[in-house]
């Protein structure tokens, strides 16, 4: 008989948090109707600031991310649950959690990595 396989943590890229970050703030601006210079204005940020941000390429600093969670009426608690939820989906597909001020959402299956949201959000 042979001993229990334990699966093994499944691969990580170390851009998946940015991009993940990105695509669920991107989610939420596109869901609210919102243009990317409207949160970035609320947020007090540059507009290509948070393009970069939405696309994966910047990492913000948590007082950024204080500042475009409260720009789209969000936390910060549902923006780190929305983390938890896409990072800890089995790879190869990956889900893009969509976030409420409120709770976690809904769910839509994206492939990995995920380069993009596609799932809209409750107003």
């Amino acid at each position: 008989m042979e001993p229990d396989a334990r699966r093994s943590a499944p691969v990580r890229h170390p851009s998946a948090w940015r991009r993940t970050i990105g695509a669920l703030l991107r989610t939420a601006r596109e869901a609210r109707g919102l243009r990317l210079v409207d949160v970035a204005a609320r947020a007090r940020l540059s507009a290509q600031y948070l393009s970069e941000v939405e696309r994966g390429r910047k990492e913000p600093s948590s007082e950024v991310l204080a500042a475009i969670t409260a720009a789209l009426d969000l936390t910060l608690v549902d923006l780190a649950q929305g983390i938890v939820d896409v990072l800890a989906a089995p790879v190869p597909t990956r889900t893009v959690v969509s976030l409420t001020s409120r709770s976690v959402a809904s769910r839509t299956a994206l492939p990995a990595p995920p380069s993009r949201a596609t799932t809209l959000l409750a107003a």
